[in-house]
Formats: structure tokens, C-alpha cells, sequence
């Protein structure tokens, strides 16, 4: 008998024992999701992510190069609704491809809210880069050389502000998007009526319309990399990745603690 206990004893603790490691098994694949990608789907999305990168990164810093002599403040408000008129237009055409995050940020944000794993979240900041750097490229093959310019190079507009200060208010303006972001794309808020995409969108619009006069308000470090590359211009570059990417950071965490709607709390109005 105390034999046969002895391998009932050891059988329950091997069983334990493998399921514990089963079980790090499952929290390490769901974390890191490997497994998305057995599914065909996160290949599309990784196009659409490369692709709407692409066409923000070309028209939004197309509206950046003046061919005339048009005022500057005209051309801040050109700008800034180019960009969120960009943004707002392909949420609606790819988002139920890929969600239309077209930005790192957004990204770096869902991933902190776990509402992407880690590779997938590796591989769309990856192909947003590539779009950015190919609508870029492309757009500095349609521009005149004489017309280039700052092409859309995201810099600190008045060097009476520091590079901190300037990273800060990246911070500031994607905290805006990002808020509004998981605000808007809450899955259990049951009073939206309007259009998300149109608020996110807005939203951009009022992040340029404040920034672009002190960083260019890029609050995409995609949107900044790819410019960059083409003209090899990296001075402060750090700060549109620190800030937009501290920023989101703060926003989905904020938003998730403290409001984001649960199943429970779902209301009509």
C-alpha cells in the first residue's frame, strides 16, 4: 500500500508540475502571440499597415512643401487638415484590416492595454516605418529640387525651446490622440454616435494646430523617421519618439485605469 501511495503521490506532482509549465507556456505565447500569425489575416494587415503609413507619410508631408508663396498660417491650417483628414479617411478604409494604427504610438499603446502582443506590435511598428520612409522617398521624387525645402522634416520651429521642452510637448499633443483613440474604440461605450474616425481625425487636427508652430507636431514617430531618412536630417529626432511614445504610454494607462468602460458599466443615452 505505501508503495502504491508513494506512486500516486508522484504521479499528482508530475501532473502538477507539467501543468504548471503548460500554463508559463500559454501566458508566454499569449503574451508574445506567436500564434496571430497562423492566421492569413495578420499579413493583410501588415500591408495595410505599410500601405496607410505610406499615404499618410506622402500626402500629410506633401502639404508641408509650398509651391507658391502662400502665408504661413494658411499653411499651418493646410497642414493640419491634411493630416487629420488622412488619418480620419483611411481609419474608415482599413481599419477592420488592421485597425489603422499607422503610427508606433498608437501601437506601443495597445500593447501596453494588451490589446496587441508583443510581435505583432514589433512587426507594425517595422512595416510603418518602411511605408513612412517609401511615401517619403516617393514624394521627394515628385517634388522639384528647388521646391524641397524642409520637406516636411519634423523640427523645434523657435530654438528658444529646448529639446526637453519640445519632447514635452510631444508628449502633450499624443496624449490627446491616444486618449481620444481608446476613448472613441472603447468596445463596451454604448453612447457613441458619431464617427470615430472623424474624431480621431479631429483630433490630429487639433494636435498641428497647437504644435506645428513649436515641433512640427508630428506625434507619429513614423511620420517624423521617414523624412528623416530621405534627408538624412537627425538633429533632437530623439525627442519624436521619446515624446509621443511617453505620451501614449501615459494616455492608454490613464484610460485604462481610470475609464475605460467595463461590461457592467455599458450604458445607452
Amino acid at each position: 500500500m505505501k508503495c502504491i501511495d508513494w506512486l500516486i503521490f508522484k504521479y499528482r506532482a508530475n501532473r502538477n508540475r507539467n501543468s504548471s509549465f503548460d500554463s508559463d507556456d500559454e501566458t508566454s505565447t499569449g503574451f508574445l502571440g506567436v500564434s496571430d500569425f497562423s492566421d492569413k489575416s495578420i499579413w493583410k494587415a501588415l500591408v495595410a499597415e505599410c500601405l496607410g503609413t505610406f499615404i499618410l507619410v506622402l500626402i500629410g508631408t506633401g502639404s508641408c512643401i509650398t509651391m507658391g508663396n502662400a502665408p504661413a498660417d494658411a499653411a499651418q491650417i493646410r497642414i493640419a487638415f491634411t493630416f487629420g483628414l488622412t488619418v480620419a479617411t483611411l481609419a474608415q478604409a482599413i481599419g477592420h484590416i488592421s485597425g489603422c494604427h499607422i503610427n508606433p504610438a498608437v501601437t506601443f499603446s495597445l500593447l501596453l492595454t494588451g490589446d496587441v502582443k508583443l510581435v505583432k506590435a514589433v512587426c507594425y511598428v517595422v512595416v510603418q516605418c518602411v511605408g513612412a520612409i517609401g511615401g517619403s522617398g516617393l514624394l521627394k521624387l515628385i517634388v522639384p529640387d528647388e521646391r524641397v525645402g524642409g520637406f516636411g522634416v519634423t523640427s523645434i520651429g523657435d530654438k528658444s525651446l529646448s529639446p526637453v521642452q519640445g519632447m514635452i510637448m510631444e508628449a502633450i499633443l499624443t496624449f490627446l490622440l491616444i486618449f481620444v483613440i481608446h476613448g472613441v474604440c472603447d468596445s463596451y461605450r454604448k453612447d457613441i454616435k458619431g464617427s470615430a474616425p472623424l474624431a480621431i481625425g479631429l483630433a490630429v487636427v487639433a494636435a498641428h494646430l497647437v504644435g506645428i508652430q513649436f515641433t512640427g507636431s508630428s506625434i507619429n514617430p513614423a511620420r517624423s523617421f521617414g523624412p528623416a531618412v530621405i534627408m538624412n536630417s537627425w538633429e533632437n529626432h530623439w525627442i519624436y519618439w521619446v515624446g509621443p511614445l511617453a505620451g501614449a504610454a501615459v494616455a492608454a494607462v490613464f484610460y485604462k485605469l481610470l475609464f475605460k468602460v467595463h461590461k457592467e458599466e455599458s450604458y445607452d443615452l
